[in-house]
């Protein structure tokens, strides 16, 4: 009996999704587990595994289609993988070369992004050598073998080719639902929040000399690097404490005051900029927030956050300084009242003690909600966070 494929039951709030990439095709063999399509929701992808063993029989819902909470979107013959070869496929599918080849992709350790890429790029994963852990094929493994077969992939995906080409040639592709979420979102913060910036820069010198002087022993201690971004989860949640108003969020008529501290870190992915929370962050020591930062990315690039990773936070904080930007107004990130913009360090020259000196400089900028930040407030709470930042020691001592 022909077993139905479904869409998994979606997050709360929820109501549709898109078929994103299949990577099977009718009359490919499926193994019980594997993955067989992305569904993309406007804030987090699924994967839908295979229920058994058998041959996919039918491709209900193409990708790009819009499906809704356990709709079928695909039929499994099973049984037939179990003894099934390439040959005995060949009739369940038009394109016998197609799916004797994809009846082996179970063989390949490949993660989400990367599947995405070789799908993308048509690139055959197994010609590849897996450079990730445990001999996994990466994204980067996949790029790289498009980039050495140039004119095998303009010949075989012409609808992939650069858009640039000297003539007047004009591209038309609908938004990811996680894009078109955050332009929504985007839109509402400055439609709904009265968003003020105010800007500061800190001499990150001391950061830098603590990090200099102990990354070799953090490492064996922790098995982690000591990045940056933990000193400002550190130093941002201190000054939280000194002004709650900061902490706070406006519901109704009425002002929330938050009572802990639930730290967003904006991480920047193919699919846009996402903002997973990392939750009782004032109880966490540097090392795992550094540890929490790092399984965030990681589950970000491979698209494995979950919704619930993602939802809440009382303050925000984004780093556009690894992209080098040098300054800008961060949007706010409703219904927080505040966020923190991080960027490019560079060195400067400053004055010190009446000396002229060169000092790795950073220029933090926050915006807030004048509704419930006065100009004051904020003025204080950033230079709270730069003086955190330029004496580390205070952070230690509760200074």
């Amino acid at each position: 009996m022909a077993i139905e494929v479904k869409v998994p039951v979606l997050p709360e709030s929820v109501a549709d999704a898109t078929v994103a990439t299949w990577y099977k095709k009718p009359g490919d063999v499926v193994r019980r587990d594997e993955n067989l399509v992305d569904i993309e929701t406007d804030k987090v992808m699924l994967e839908v595994p295979a229920p058994v063993d058998g041959i996919l029989k039918e491709i209900k819902r193409e990708n790009g289609s819009t499906v809704v909470a356990s709709e079928v979107i695909a039929v499994i013959e099973p049984g037939a993988a179990a003894t099934a070869t390439p040959a005995q496929a060949k009739p369940a599918s038009s394109a016998a070369p197609a799916a004797s080849a994809s009846s082996q992709t179970n063989t390949i350790p490949l993660g989400p992004s990367a599947r995405r890429a070789a799908a993308e790029h048509e690139v055959d994963v197994h010609s590849l050598q897996g450079t990730g852990k445990e001999g996994r094929v990466t994204k980067e493994d996949v790029i790289k073998q498009n980039q050495a077969q140039p004119v095998k992939q303009a010949a075989v995906a012409p609808s992939v080719a650069p858009i640039f080409t000297g003539e007047r040639i004009e591209k038309r592709v609908p938004m990811t639902r996680l894009r078109s979420r955050i332009a929504e979102r985007l839109l509402e913060s400055q439609q709904t929040t009265a968003t003020l910036t105010t800007f500061n820069e800190v001499n990150l010198k001391a950061v830098m000399d603590i990090r200099n002087r102990y990354k070799d022993e953090f490492v064996k201690a922790h098995g982690i690097k000591l990045g940056f971004m933990s000193f400002f989860v550190k130093a941002s949640i201190e000054a939280l404490k000194r002004y709650p108003n900061v902490n706070a969020s406006i519901d109704g008529n009425d002002v929330v005051y938050h009572g802990y501290f639930d730290i967003g870190v904006a991480v920047s992915t193919e699919r846009g900029l996402v903002v997973p929370i990392i939750r009782d962050a004032d109880k966490l020591s540097l090392a795992e927030i550094e540890k929490v930062i790092a399984e965030y990315g990681e589950k970000a690039r491979t698209n494995k956050l979950s919704l619930e990773e993602m939802t809440g936070g009382t303050f925000t904080v984004s780093n556009g300084g690894i992209f080098g930007s040098l300054l800008s107004t961060p949007i706010l990130n409703p219904p927080q009242s505040a966020i923190l913009g991080m960027h490019k360090i560079e060195e400067r020259p400053v004055v010190e003690n009446g000396q002229i000196v060169i000092r790795p400089m950073m220029y933090l900028a926050m915006s807030y909600d004048h509704r419930i930040i006065d100009g004051r407030e904020s003025v204080t709470f950033l230079r709270t966070i730069k003086e955190f930042l330029e004496d580390p020691t205070r952070l230690l001592l509760d200074l």
